[in-house]
């Protein structure tokens, strides 16, 4: 087993017992010894990968400390793979959902490891140059969400993940009282984007399997060709609502060269890969839906982006952290606020 990660040495848990319950759960494992490697870890789930010679498995749990009560909910998320995976293979089989305080203090599952290449930060040299592989990347990202989009999720029993009545008017209210209460710094144009926000509402035309992290880095792509998408991954927050949030979150996540700092690591600013607006009349192509309202979606999501990035740099700002990552935070997210209404005044898609 692999113990020489110092990462891994202080954290609670049995990995030995954890072996153990693998071997008696999971048929055909191979002999070898279990190793241990943590993945990147960003501000949300821990994940691992766990492997038995070339078996392999990747553990979800969530973070170590505090967390809020309805965060981090393992268990909605192993049951939604458990009902999606086969009607939707690019979601990771779920292996085992298991909640014993002898193993770890916190609940966790077993999945499948969906074998390629994930895009963080770079591209990878194998896949050559942006201008070769990003129209492949550009198309596939669009039909792979379209393919979702287009799963009945009433025919799979997923109805209970998600209340699909009222779900953008919830999202958007939601959204604003959560920026109240971490609310630090005044923020220009803040006050107006929120107005914009609820008076121009769109109205709700259909509901579908809505991911909520739908973006680049939560794909996995063949290791010989990224035009081809392995696996998704990330389904801890997929619930049942508007799918044009899905492809407007997207598309707050597509970077486009001319963008500033907002915080994130992208690759799609670089030449070869599809603008904004012709991804968005790509899902349009691919969806045969209405985008009218796209400028909406992508402001909304540009203004979740900036909160997301506000609840951590209030928590560096009240000393509950130190991590220096948090400490200029106010700087994408106020760029984060001009480009929402950037968006709503259309002039960025």
């Amino acid at each position: 087993m692999n113990k020489g990660n110092p990462s891994i040495k202080h954290e609670s848990i049995n990995w030995g017992r954890l072996e153990k319950l693998i071997r008696e759960s999971i048929p055909g494992i191979p002999s070898d010894p279990m190793g241990i490697t943590k993945f990147f870890e960003g501000y949300s789930n821990h994940t691992y990968l766990l492997s038995f010679g070339n078996w392999e498995s990747v553990l979800r749990r969530p973070p170590f400390g505090e967390i809020p009560a309805k965060a981090h909910d393992i268990k909605r998320e192993y049951s939604i793979l458990s009902r999606l995976q086969s009607v939707y293979p690019l979601a990771p089989k779920p292996y085992l959902y298991i909640d014993d305080p002898a193993i770890m203090e916190r609940h966790f599952y077993l999945m499948e490891k969906k074998q390629g290449i994930v895009i963080n930060k770079s591209i990878p040299e194998i896949y050559g140059s942006s201008e070769q592989i990003g129209p492949s990347i550009s198309k596939s990202i669009i039909n792979s969400l379209v393919e979702l989009q287009q799963v009945d999720y009433k025919k799979v029993n997923l109805m209970d993940i998600g209340k699909p009545e009222g779900f953008l008017e919830r999202q958007v209210h939601s959204w604003i009282k959560r920026y109240r209460l971490v609310k630090t710094d005044e923020m220009a144009g803040v006050a107006e984007l929120e107005a914009w926000l609820i008076k121009n509402m769109p109205t709700t035309t259909d509901t579908t399997i809505v991911h909520n992290d739908f973006k680049l880095n939560n794909l996995v792509l063949h290791p010989n060709d990224p035009g081809v998408i392995k696996g998704v991954l990330d389904w801890e927050m997929a619930t049942i609502g508007d799918p044009m949030s899905d492809i407007g979150a997207m598309l707050t996540y597509w970077g486009e060269a001319s963008d500033p700092d907002i915080g994130l690591s992208v690759v799609t600013n670089q030449p070869g890969f599809f603008s904004r607006r012709e991804m968005a009349e790509r899902y349009a192509q691919v969806s045969g839906r209405d985008i009218t309202d796209i400028e909406y979606y992508v402001a909304f999501s540009f203004y979740k982006l900036a909160i997301i990035l506000q609840q951590l740099y209030y928590r560096w700002k009240k000393g509950e952290t130190d991590d220096a990552r948090f400490s200029k935070m106010h700087i994408p997210i106020a760029n984060l606020f001009d480009l929402a209404n950037l968006t709503r005044r259309k002039k960025i898609l």
